[in-house]
């Protein structure tokens, strides 16, 4: 490749990037946005899909923009299909909001390695799970590369009840850290004030 065909190449990326960026700002605007591909963390060995299933209370999570409410939950139930539904649930301006996917295990070889799809039109997202005890915490992680330049990325620390001593929170984030996950900027769900069935 000439000089002259390198910058020329270079104009073009340079181009389709100053086009792309503005489009793509309103869609990542409450998302965790890093530059680079995304990392490629271990994921929990040997895992049972079966002990996995049931609810789950968000304890923090990566700012995400359909995450914004109190009293988030995640029930996860196996369907005949061998698919699983996910029913994500949460209090947002005082009304209750529920999402319905579906997330499946995509490599039977990879099993903690799920995808999950909220809309027919949408293809599966990567749902990793990092860690689980299955009985007290659980570690998620998400990630959606665009064009490798930057990626998207999304975590979860769960539990089986609403609050998580602050211990295992520490835990949780060294865990993620090794993973070459940042979780600075997690927040924690507001679980107060949530007694009842949602």
């Amino acid at each position: 490749m000439t000089l002259t065909a390198e910058t020329a190449a270079l104009d073009r990326m340079k181009a389709v990037t100053v086009l792309l960026v503005p489009l793509l700002l309103p869609l990542v605007s409450a998302q965790t946005v890093r530059w680079g591909p995304c990392p490629t963390p271990m994921v929990q060995p040997n895992f049972e899909l079966n002990k996995y299933l049931g609810k789950w209370y968000e304890i923090e999570k990566l700012p995400a923009s359909f995450g914004k409410g109190k009293c988030i939950e995640v029930n996860y139930v196996l369907r005949p299909d061998y698919t699983v539904q996910v029913v994500n649930v949460q209090t947002y301006k005082g009304k209750i909001r529920k999402a319905e996917g579906t997330a499946i295990i995509q490599d039977l070889r990879e099993p903690a390695k799920l995808g999950v799809s909220f809309s027919y039109f949408t293809p599966y997202t990567p749902y990793w799970v990092l860690s689980t005890d299955y009985s007290s915490i659980a570690l998620v992680y998400s990630c959606t590369d665009v064009l490798r330049l930057f990626h998207v990325d999304y975590a979860w620390i769960l539990s089986r009840s609403r609050i998580l001593p602050p211990e295992a929170i520490y835990h949780a984030k060294e865990t993620f850290s090794r993973g070459n996950i940042d979780v600075s900027k997690m927040i924690p769900t507001d679980q107060h004030g949530c007694d009842g069935p949602i």
